[in-house]
């Protein structure tokens, strides 16, 4: 038999299963799926859990079953792409004929000094949980700060409002408007939220360190009984220990069927690989079936036909009843975007169960 190990059951981890599947399998491959969960948490939804507003059990997703298909728990250690195998932590180490890194991504605190230690994060289903019971135990009038103005940090402060509206709430970035990414309506839109739902909102904060109870912008003390990071992320570590061409942001540099060039039987999907798109679980899901189809296309011994990586939009939630999107070019505000943020989550909960 021949083994096909994915690393990671996260969105693109199981996209490329089910990729693999609706085609045919041939009879000689064996799909190993590894994990340290046994389940697939909706990564895209941790704020929901985070503020309170979703239970565990909501965000989690069962993994498939096939007769092709085995799954093993556990952390993974390193990779050896020269011996073309997973070291594992306390489990027995796992050789491959193909490998599929899609491990996601952890927190990137850029140097900042105290950052890691004391502050809260949303980045795994286990610090999620940690971050619920710290949020939820702020007492009343307590002061809860996010540091990141992006889409994650939006979600985050949007839905703890809701959550908890007992609480001083402020969400700090370094540029002049939230969402500085994308068109400056949807910064409006957003800001003017924050405004009417009593988030204080902070711009061009620099900060240099991070103590328990205190953020430092400059000589600034921004006091905080809670601090939650979503100013940045970067591949998790064991593809950071990898010794392989990345690009400025530590992702791999993969060659046009998403393969490290020097390792062609080994490739990577998501937050790990350097694309042309933003990291999203949107986007690894659609390079997932792109890679899907190349592997069987290779098995055949075909050329594979590439297509190019198409997102259909992002979509933001602030709360339950309002949200804001980036249809193409076109901005979305309002309660339809939030209904379609709701739907997708509905259809993907569907689609991967």
């Amino acid at each position: 038999m021949r083994k096909l190990v994915i690393l990671g059951g996260g969105y693109g981890g199981l996209a490329i299963i089910q990729g693999l599947l609706d085609d045919h399998l041939p009879e000689d491959i064996e799909m190993i799926l590894v994990d340290r969960m046994p389940f697939q948490g909706l990564k895209t939804e941790y704020y929901a859990l985070a503020a309170g507003t979703a239970t565990d059990l909501e965000l989690r997703v069962s993994f498939p079953k096939h007769p092709q298909l085995t799954i093993k728990y556990g952390e993974i250690a390193s990779i050896d792409l020269e011996g073309r195998q997973v070291l594992m932590e306390q489990s027995e180490d796992i050789i491959y004929d193909y490998l599929i890194i899609a491990l996601g991504c952890t927190d990137r605190y850029h140097g900042i000094e105290g950052a890691e230690q004391f502050t809260s994060s949303i980045q795994s289903f286990s610090n999620t949980r940690k971050t619920y019971q710290q949020l939820n135990d702020v007492r009343p009038y307590g002061q809860v700060n996010i540091i990141g103005g992006g889409l994650s940090g939006v979600e985050m402060v949007s839905e703890l409002r809701e959550s908890r509206p007992d609480l001083n709430i402020a969400i700090l970035d370094r540029h002049s408007r939230i969402l500085s990414s994308f068109p400056s309506k949807l910064s409006i839109y957003v800001e003017h939220w924050f405004q009417t739902h009593d988030v204080d909102t902070r711009f061009q904060v620099s900060v240099d360190r991070v103590e328990d109870g205190g953020i430092y912008n400059g000589s600034e003390i921004i006091m905080s009984d809670v601090t939650v990071w979503t100013a940045g992320i970067q591949p998790v570590r064991v593809v950071q220990d990898l010794q392989v061409a990345k690009d400025p942001g530590g992702r791999i540099i993969l060659n046009s069927y998403s393969q490290i060039a020097e390792h062609p039987d080994v490739y990577v999907i998501g937050d790990c690989a350097s694309l042309p798109l933003a990291p999203s679980a949107q986007a690894a899901g659609a390079q997932a079936e792109q890679v899907a189809e190349v592997i069987h296309s290779l098995w055949r011994g075909d050329t594979p036909k590439l297509h190019p990586l198409r997102l259909k939009g992002t979509l933001g939630a602030l709360g339950k009843k309002a949200g804001f999107g980036l249809m193409g070019n076109k901005a979305v505000l309002g309660r339809v975007p939030r209904l379609l943020k709701s739907g997708v989550l509905w259809m993907s909960k569907r689609h991967l169960g």
